[in-house]
C-alpha cells in the first residue's frame, strides 16, 4: 500500500515486494521531491566506520589552512610574544570545536528535535539580553560577556543555528496539501521575525538578511511552490533597501562597493586594500608569511578577508583550494540531505549545509568585490570562536545523519553479498 508522503514523496506502507534495481529504486524521483524511508524506522547506532568522508575531508583542509592562515596574519601582531596570543586563542577553540562535533555526531536527531523550540527560546532571549547588556564594538552592539570568565561571544551565531533547526521542526509534519499554501511560510515567520528584530536593533544588517536568505532556503527545500516566495522575497528587498537609506553607515557601503577607487580613502579602502593582496598573489602567491597586506593596511585581515590574506599569500591556487574545498562540503551535505530518513531530517541537513555554506558565499563575494562590505566571517578559516563552534555543531550533525543512513545500507549490502556467496 503506498501513500503520498512529504513534499509528494511516496512512502510504502507494511510489507511488500521490493522491485528490481535495489530499495526503493523505482521510487525515487528527481528534482525537489524526495524518496523517504518510514519516519518510525529506528535509528541505527553511529559506526566508527561509517563516518562519511567526503565531509570531513573538506572540512578539515578549511580548518587545517584556516590555523596557519590566522598564525601568518596575526605573528605581525605580537612582536616579542613566542606564540600569538590570538593563534593560541584560535588553537584552543578549535580543540573545543573538534570536542563539539564528536559530542554532536552522539545525538539522535529525535533529541535535536525536542530541543528545538527551547533552544530557539534561549537564543532569542540572549539576543534580548545584548541589547541591554551587551558590549559595543565599531558602532554595534552584539558582543555578550560572561560574567567573572572574561570570554565573550555573539548569540547571533547560536540564534541562526536554532532558528534553522526549529524551521525544520515546524515544517516537516506539513503534509503535502499544507505545503502547498501559506501555512509553512507564516511557520517559519513566526520563529524568523522575533530574531530579526533585535538584529536589526544592534544593529546586525548583515546578519539578519542572512537568516532571511537561510529561511528562504529552507522553504525551497521543503518544497513550496515558487510563487509563495516570491511576495516574501520582495518585501525583504525592500525593507533592505529602506534600512539602508536610513542608516548611513550601510549607505556609505554601498557607495564604497559601488565605487571603492573614488572612495579609497573611506568607505572604500578595505576593498581596495582586497583588490591590492588579490593582485599582488597572482598565480602562486608571494609566500606564506610574506604577504604585506595583512601589516596594518587590510583592516580585520585575520577575520572577515582571511580569503584575501590566502590570495596574496597563495595567490589564485590557493584561492581555488578553499572555494573547492566548500563546493565538496556543499555536495557531501546535499548528499546526505537527499539520503535522509524523513523530512526532519532532510531540512536539517540542508539548513547545517546552507549554514556554513551562504556566510562562505558571502564573505567569498565580498572580498572580491561582488558585494558590499559586511563583517562576515569565513566559516573554518577566519579567527573567531563563535562561527567556528557553530560550524563544528552543523558539521556533527551531519555525520550523525550520514552515519545513520550510510550504516542500514552497509547491513543491507553485506546481506546480499552472503546471499550471494551461499548461492
Amino acid at each position: 500500500m503506498r501513500r503520498r508522503g512529504f513534499n509528494g514523496a511516496v512512502r510504502r506502507r507494511g510489507p511488500g515486494p521490493r522491485r528490481a534495481g535495489g530499495p526503493g529504486a523505482s521510487e525515487r524521483r528527481t528534482g525537489a521531491s524526495h524518496h523517504f524511508r518510514p519516519a518510525a524506522a529506528p535509528e541505527a547506532p553511529v559506526a566508527r566506520a561509517a563516518l562519511d568522508a567526503s565531509l570531513i575531508t573538506p572540512a578539515m583542509i578549511l580548518v587545517s589552512l584556516g590555523v596557519v592562515m590566522v598564525y601568518s596574519t596575526t605573528a605581525p601582531l605580537a612582536i616579542g610574544h613566542t606564540l600569538p596570543p590570538y593563534f593560541v586563542r584560535h588553537l584552543f577553540v578549535t580543540a573545543v570545536a573538534f570536542t563539539i562535533a564528536a559530542l554532536a555526531l552522539r545525538v539522535p536527531l529525535h533529541v535535536w528535535r525536542r530541543l528545538a523550540l527551547p533552544l530557539w527560546g534561549g537564543s532569542v532571549l540572549l539576543l534580548f539580553v545584548t541589547l541591554l547588556a551587551g558590549d559595543s564594538a565599531n558602532g554595534a552592539q552584539r558582543w555578550l560577556r560572561v560574567p567573572h570568565v572574561g570570554m565573550a561571544f555573539q548569540p547571533v551565531e547560536l540564534a541562526k543555528w536554532a532558528t534553522l533547526l526549529v524551521v525544520a521542526s515546524a515544517l516537516a509534519p506539513l503534509s503535502e496539501r499544507a505545503m502547498a499554501g501559506w501555512k509553512p511560510v507564516r511557520a517559519a515567520l513566526v520563529f524568523t521575525v522575533p530574531v530579526i528584530i533585535p538584529l536589526l536593533f544592534q544593529p546586525d544588517f548583515g546578519n539578519a538578511m542572512v537568516l532571511v536568505a537561510l529561511v528562504g532556503l529552507l522553504l525551497f527545500c521543503a518544497g513550496i511552490p515558487i510563487r509563495f516566495l516570491v511576495a516574501p522575497a520582495a518585501l525583504s528587498v525592500a525593507g533592505a533597501a529602506f534600512y539602508v537609506t536610513l542608516r548611513p553607515y550601510a549607505l556609505a557601503r554601498v557607495r564604497g562597493f559601488l565605487d571603492p577607487w573614488r572612495y579609497s580613502q573611506g568607505e572604500g579602502f578595505q576593498l581596495v586594500q582586497s583588490f591590492v593582496a588579490f593582485g599582488r598573489g597572482e598565480l602562486l602567491g608571494v609566500g606564506l608569511g610574506d604577504g604585506r597586506q595583512k601589516l596594518f593596511y587590510l583592516p580585520e585581515a585575520h577575520t572577515d578577508f582571511i580569503l584575501s590574506v590566502v590570495a596574496e599569500e597563495l595567490g589564485l591556487a590557493g584561492v581555488l583550494v578553499v572555494l573547492g574545498a566548500f563546493a565538496a562540503f556543499i555536495v557531501a551535505g546535499t548528499r546526505i540531505a537527499r539520503r535522509a530518513r524523513d523530512p526532519f531530517a532532510l531540512l536539517t541537513a540542508f539548513g547545517m549545509t546552507a549554514l556554513v555554506a551562504l556566510p562562505a558565499i558571502v564573505n567569498a563575494a565580498v572580498v572580491m568585490g561582488l558585494a558590499p562590505t559586511k563583517g562576515f566571517t569565513l566559516p573554518f578559516l577566519s579567527y573567531g570562536g563563535n562561527s567556528l563552534l557553530v560550524c563544528a555543531l552543523a558539521v556533527g550533525i551531519l555525520l550523525r545523519l550520514a552515519s545513520c543512513e550510510a550504516a542500514p545500507e552497509a547491513r543491507r549490502i553485506g546481506a546480499a553479498a552472503a546471499r550471494d556467496w551461499a548461492g
